[in-house]
């Protein structure tokens, strides 16, 4: 028998994030596209970040028929890697009466997303931007296929603090951070050490 989960950040009641998630608001607009495959995953961080940006947007499909609405009047660009991507940090910084920048990113492993891509033609026309290289990821409980593969809420906030600097979204990261530590606690830390290769304490 599954137990009771919370309604709104779907973790088990006794597990529940809410009190970690916050309410940020953002100049640019933030549409999530998951694919189906992760709405269940215990590890959704797209959610997370779309609980915590009040100008989000988070949507579940294979195909997108709204998309052309969604991206109507905005100057909207995806997160997504590609030849003629830029670095997000060589946009101009979003001003404070700019309200039409868009940010949409694909929400899935990198085949599932790509498959998102190849499904919507709209979405892989858009021009795209890529994070500058920095940390490492803190998804210690999931492998990745390169070091410095971020996943989705910590993809966010690395897009967001570039694109309206100085202001700094590193609190979308607090329920992420305690998804991750309970996770690493629940499995102890030899498991943990065996299958992802870290030590459980460290950064």
């Amino acid at each position: 028998m599954s137990r009771p989960a919370c309604a709104r950040c779907q973790r088990p009641l006794p597990l529940c994030l809410c009190a970690l998630i916050p309410s940020l608001a953002s100049r640019t607009r933030v549409l999530l596209l998951q694919h189906p495959s992760e709405r269940r995953h215990p590890l959704n961080t797209a959610r997370l970040a779309a609980l915590g940006l009040s100008n989000a947007q988070l949507e579940i499909g294979e195909t997108f028929a709204e998309l052309p609405r969604w991206l109507d009047g905005h100057e909207a660009w995806l997160l997504f890697p590609g030849p003629e991507a830029i670095s997000v940090d060589l946009l101009p910084s979003a001003t404070a009466t700019e309200s039409k920048r868009l940010l949409v990113i694909p929400d899935g492993t990198w085949r599932k997303a790509r498959r998102l891509l190849h499904a919507n033609p709209l979405l892989a026309a858009l021009p795209r931007i890529t994070l500058p290289p920095g940390a490492p990821s803190r998804y210690r409980v999931r492998k990745a296929p390169a070091p410095d593969a971020l996943s989705t809420v910590e993809a966010v906030v690395g897009a967001l603090n570039a694109l309206e600097a100085p202001v700094r979204f590193e609190a979308l990261l607090a329920p992420f951070e305690a998804l991750i530590d309970g996770q690493i606690a629940a499995m102890g830390p030899e498991t943990f050490a065996r299958n992802h290769g870290g030590d459980a304490l460290g950064d």
